[in-house]
């Protein structure tokens, strides 16, 4: 079944949808294994007709888009030709006419299905496609960003609970610590954002051990996360493209940050942050 982080990327995405596509009502769910989709958001919909409605794959037009891959319309859904009729009552009772279902692909595989509406039987347009296109796009990153952040926060955990299984463990650990940051301002999900942040914290303070301890310092999330670039090599202009920041954004966060550890080179600033437990 999806989680409720999942539902997260649907709401956020069918708001945005509404907005850019001029369309009345929308929705969609994401499939709970690989040939059914529960319909669990709606916006602009006046009944609770639709809510929970189980799309299977092949089935009316929703099920059409998931078998086949694909975006799929009709400019009036109860006497359309093209699509089976297993969920007519269901659109009848919401008024439904002219709809378009578009798939959700992440990684060649179909994870959900947004709809588009109107209560009246039109052809839909080109900006229309366009605008449901480009939703479905953002939930599939949003869903690829969230399958990276667990398989991330799995590879924190095991290094956090015994960073010296292996030899080179702790580039393992900073390496995770990294990645994890450079995703954070991406997750959509304010508890699995926390979560993410708190494994690296866990991740952080694994080193305290091993370094004497040094003054509190307190950097903002975006210092960290250039001081954590910085100490895998990066350049301002790699640390920029990494975290989706301009150079010059970069190189303030730097000076900020050095500036706050007390260092006058890069090098400085890693080894600081290191003793404060900023960074593993």
């Amino acid at each position: 079944m999806p989680e409720p982080v999942d539902t997260v990327e649907m709401q956020t995405a069918l708001l945005r949808l509404r907005r850019t596509s001029g369309l009345p009502v929308v929705f969609g769910g994401l499939l709970s294994d690989a040939r059914h989709a529960r319909i669990a958001e709606l916006n602009g919909a006046q009944t609770s007709a639709l809510r929970g409605l189980v799309i299977s794959a092949g089935s009316g037009l929703g099920g059409k888009a998931i078998a086949l891959s694909r975006p799929c319309a009709v400019t009036d859904y109860a006497s359309s030709r093209h699509i089976s009729h297993e969920y007519d009552a269901a659109v009848a009772a919401e008024g439904l006419r002219s709809v378009v279902a578009v798939p959700v692909v992440v990684r060649r595989a179909v994870r959900g299905v947004l709809y588009g509406a109107l209560r009246t039987p039109v052809t839909l347009g080109d900006r229309t496609f366009d605008a449901m296109v480009a939703s479905a796009r953002d939930v599939e990153q949003s869903l690829a960003v969230r399958d990276e952040v667990r398989q991330l926060l799995a590879a924190g955990r095991e290094q956090v609970t015994d960073p010296d299984t292996a030899p080179g463990a702790w580039e393992g650990v900073r390496e995770a610590h990294r990645e994890l940051r450079a995703l954070v301002p991406r997750v959509l999900d304010p508890a699995l954002r926390d979560e993410l942040l708190d494994v690296c914290g866990r991740l952080a303070s694994a080193a305290g051990a091993k370094v004497p301890a040094a003054r509190e310092v307190r950097l903002a999330p975006r210092e960290v996360d250039v001081v954590a670039c910085v100490a895998a090599g990066a350049t301002n202009a790699a640390a920029a493209e990494r975290l989706g920041l301009r150079p010059e954004t970069v190189k303030g966060y730097l000076r900020s940050a050095m500036r706050k550890l007390g260092a006058h080179t890069r090098l400085e600033a890693v080894v600081a942050a290191r003793r404060a437990g900023l960074l593993p």
